[in-house]
């Protein structure tokens, strides 16, 4: 009896090694080793949602995630045509050594939660797709659809992330008068907007948005993460720069527009752009001077590009994340907002993406009280120049989008956020 006492401790730690020698990691590679990069994302959120933690290899071998291998996580990777690898404790071990060199960019972050995404588009069919809406579904992250009813009635509180679709804050309905007045999808938007004002006790379209607008805001200061591309960005800090004002032409709320608006704009109230010009005729597309036009860009389709920033993993480590990708140059698109003007940029927001011979800025981010927002232009990544009524990209041919994956590295962030220190 007292033999067995004696070798019990080792037979413990024999099996004990035997375990963690044989313990596997599932390395799911996002360089160009990569099937489908944008599945990718959809398995690290499934992981989370088991409450599975998730290593986010920021800068190795393109941003890799990396957790403890099962045959389920595999078999779903399988399913989803995830390009997956299992390597040894050992070989994790050696990794983590890697990263940990002070003279390599790179950095492990740890994924804890799944965040809980919101899109704000209208209930009505709209003439547009929107890329945010596309890749979550291609990816196979779930999220729910949310409007203004659902903004007034106070259940932003309820989601992690907020994707702000393409949308027009300033009451204007994109500016489409001109050229959609008689559509039956435009008519059909400005009697959404027109009866939900009314529901609200607003009197004109342009009040409802800007109580929107306030209440995005309160959100993100708050500590909830905002997101959104195209003319959601610029509209969005021209609504909180015209609060009080009407920039309205009377097709859009039955009055003119009050005189002399332009100097009356607040860009205290801004999160993003200061000292911009509003476009104030209703005949023209543009909001403001926020977006480059086209004439002025200088660019087509074949050399229009823009370019991330190299950020320290170590210590910079909000932007690394947001720029994690398998390439550094990628292909421009436009939109109602394509770009916008780095001269109207605040000194405090960050600059994460740019095309630099052109004085453009593509993707931007920035703090709010206890929040992020990032605002990226253009309307989708995979088609340049996507016109209204087109019909929506098929990202099963664009599996490996790197512009797509900067969408992407917005919705795990959240996962990450409680775990880094604001830069």
């Amino acid at each position: 009896m007292k033999s067995i006492r004696r070798i019990l401790p080792l037979i413990v730690l024999m099996i004990s090694f035997i375990s963690g020698s044989m313990a596997k990691r599932l390395l799911i590679p996002m360089d160009l080793a990569q099937k489908d990069h944008l599945k990718s994302y959809g398995i690290a959120y499934w992981v989370l949602t088991y409450d599975k933690e998730v290593e986010w290899l920021l800068n190795y071998r393109g941003g890799s995630f990396m957790m403890a291998a099962n045959e389920t996580i595999e078999k779903e990777c399988l399913l989803r045509g995830v390009s997956f690898e299992i390597i040894s404790e050992s070989e994790a071990n050696e990794i983590y050594l890697q990263i940990a060199n002070p003279a390599i960019n790179m950095e492990v972050v740890k994924l804890l939660k799944a965040p809980k995404v919101a899109v704000y588009s209208p209930k009505s069919k709209q003439p547009w797709d929107d890329a945010v809406t596309m890749v979550l579904t291609y990816a196979e992250i779930p999220y729910t659809t949310i409007f203004d009813d659902e903004v007034m009635d106070g259940k932003l509180p309820l989601y992690d992330w907020l994707h702000l679709h393409h949308e027009d804050f300033t009451g204007q309905y994109g500016k489409f008068w001109a050229s959609y007045q008689h559509a039956d999808w435009y008519k059909e938007q400005v009697k959404e907007a027109e009866d939900v004002a009314a529901k609200y006790g607003f009197q004109k379209v342009s009040q409802l948005k800007l109580a929107v607008v306030k209440k995005i805001r309160d959100f993100t200061l708050g500590g909830g993460f905002l997101f959104a591309m195209c003319s959601a960005s610029d509209s969005y800090d021209i609504a909180l720069a015209a609060d009080g004002l009407d920039i309205c032409e009377s097709m859009f709320d039955g009055d003119g527009m009050d005189p002399n608006v332009q100097n009356q704009l607040n860009y205290d109230n801004t999160f993003a752009f200061k000292d911009f010009q509003l476009v104030l005729s209703p005949y023209n597309y543009e909001n403001s001077n926020i977006d480059m036009q086209y004439s002025e860009r200088g660019v087509t389709e074949d050399n229009d590009v823009f370019v991330l920033f190299d950020f320290s993993a170590k210590f910079d480590v909000v932007p690394t994340i947001l720029c994690q990708n398998h390439e550094r140059v990628i292909k421009g698109f436009m939109g109602q907002t394509t770009s916008f003007r780095k001269s109207l940029i605040k000194s405090d927001v960050l600059i994460m993406g740019q095309n630099i011979s052109i004085g453009e800025a593509k993707y931007i981010h920035g703090e709010m009280g206890k929040g992020t927002w990032t605002f990226y232009g253009g309307h989708d990544p995979e088609d340049y120049q996507h016109m209204v009524g087109e019909p929506p990209t098929e990202l099963s041919l664009h599996p490996n989008s790197p512009g797509y994956r900067l969408i992407l590295n917005n919705i795990l962030f959240p996962s990450a956020k409680k775990k880094l220190k604001k830069t």
